[in-house]
This record gives C-alpha cells, structure tokens and sequence, in this order.
C-alpha cells in the first residue's frame, strides 16, 4: 500500500520511512522545505510539497493514499497551544478526507501518568493541563473509527532514544549538565520514565498502518520505568561529573517532568499487534556513547 507520512523527514519519520519501504509499502512524505524535500527524496520517497497549514494539501495526500501515518507537530513549547490548534485542524481535515474509506489514519500522542503504576492502553490522560487540548485530538482521531476509518492511536513514551537523537530529552537533559556541571535529577530521581528506540517505535508505527483495529490505542514502550537517577548516573559517568540533585528550576520546562512518576505498559498492544522491542533500551542505548559525541 501507499502511506503518506506528515513528519516523514523528522526524528521519528525518518525512521518510520525506511520502515514502511523495508515492508514493501510506497511512502508519500510531506515535505515543507527543499531541505525536508531532499531528505524525503533520498530515503526512497514520493515528496508532496506543502505544510500544516495547508490543508487542501493534506487531504489531497490522505485521499490519493492507502493510509496516513501523522506524525508532524510543532515543538516549540513557547507557541504550544497554538501548535495544538493547528494539529486538531491537521487531524480533522484528515479524518474528514479518509471518512467511508476504511483507510488507515494513524496519529502520535504520549502516554499518559497514573498514580501508583504503570499506564496501560486502556487507561486515559487526565484532560487538565496545558496538554489536555492535545489529548482531546487523540480521542477526536479517535472518534473516526465510527465514520469509516481505521484510526489508531500511538502513544509515545517520555523518551524515543537512538543514534541521530539531536533534540529529544536525552540531548537536553546532557547540555545541561554540561551546562551546569552536574549531572542532576529532581529530588532523589526515583521517578521513572518509560523508553522506546526510535527504530522500535517506526516497527509500531508500520504494524498500526497495516493492521491495527479502528479506535485502538497502542503503546510504543519497550522499557516500562526507569528512574532518572539511574539516566544521571550514565550522563554522569560519561562526562566526568558527579551526580547529584538539582533544584527543578535549574531544568527549565524539564523539572516538572522530572517529578512525575510515568511507567507505562506495552503488554496489551503486544498481544494485539505482536510487536516486540528488539532495539538496545535506553540505559544501553545511552551507555554506547553516541549521544556525547
């Protein structure tokens, strides 16, 4: 089948690219630069000019396609809200044009924190907050499945982690301790994030476009929980500082996830779709080295 992917020359979509070509698919990437364009190109693509502002364009993809994998969106967290806007625009021109199809409409969000464990698929986000808008999106993906499209889901944990990770958590959390000269953690940092590689992550992605049911939820996480102590302890060792607790100002935006306790669970999404982590987890992956170089 044919994909169009947004995000195609991104972190995650650079990886989901090559994935879905391995698997025998065509991939229409959406690209809004020359730059983005080229790398599109070079993976094996088709390229479909435009950006999330144009949706004229983005129905046009999903319509002469077999699935749509979405994966763009704005990071910058000073303009979040309206990055959020604009993704709930992205996700209903996309749903409207798959509507009666039975076509594949797979989107990205992160999963969610419950209180005492691990989040499973079935549970959901808390909708307070400066990401509940975004939340309201997935569940909106979501809501398609009642309209003819195959929607899923996939739920990305705190860290996507492999060589080539230039903007993710992992390079941040390492900038400032260079930065500061301590590799440091909120409180005793037994808070605990889930993990995924991105080459992990891409195999789900594929496995949602194929085959995954209307409505499901998916969750991209192959290590449940592990405590940031043990990622300062790594970042530590490899620059030569001592580990020790920081105040969460220190980390700007950072600190506030630093606190939060978030394992998650895959288990279900396993079973369902038979994906299996196979990828170094994120304590190795670190461990290797490329992230310092």
């Amino acid at each position: 089948m044919q994909v169009f992917v947004t995000g195609a020359s991104g972190w995650i979509g650079s990886a989901v690219v090559p994935e879905l070509l391995g698997a025998g698919h065509s991939v229409l990437g959406l690209a809004r630069s020359d730059a983005s364009a080229a790398t599109i190109a070079a993976a094996g693509a088709e390229v479909l000019r435009g950006d999330l502002e144009d949706l004229d364009v983005l129905r046009t993809g999903a319509r002469s396609t077999d699935a749509v994998v979405h994966l763009a969106f704005d990071h910058d967290f000073s303009r979040f809200e309206a990055s959020v806007r604009a993704d709930a625009r992205v996700v209903q021109a996309l749903g409207a044009a798959l509507e009666g199809t039975g076509r594949a409409l797979v989107i990205a969000s992160g999963t969610p924190a419950v209180p005492g464990r691990a989040a499973t698929e079935h549970d959901e986000p808390a909708t307070g907050g400066p990401a509940a808008a975004r939340i309201a999106t997935a569940r909106a993906a979501r809501a398609t499945a009642a309209r003819g499209v195959r929607s899923s889901v996939v739920r990305l944990p705190r860290s996507v982690h492999g060589d080539g990770d230039a903007s993710g958590f992992l390079p941040r959390l390492i900038a400032i301790a260079r930065e500061q000269g301590v590799a440091g953690c909120v409180g005793d940092g037994s808070a605990r994030w889930p993990a995924v590689h991105v080459l992990d992550a891409a195999r789900l992605f594929r496995l949602a476009a194929e085959a995954a049911p209307a409505g499901s939820v998916l969750h991209a996480v192959a290590d449940e929980a592990v405590a940031v102590r043990d990622i300062a302890a790594v970042i530590g060792r490899h620059l030569h500082l001592p580990t020790a607790p920081v105040p969460a100002e220190q980390f700007g935006f950072l600190g506030a996830l630093l606190r939060v306790d978030q394992p998650a669970s895959s288990a279900l999404t396993r079973e369902l779709l038979g994906w299996r982590p196979v990828q170094p987890g994120l304590l190795q992956d670190l461990d290797a080295g490329h992230y310092f170089g």
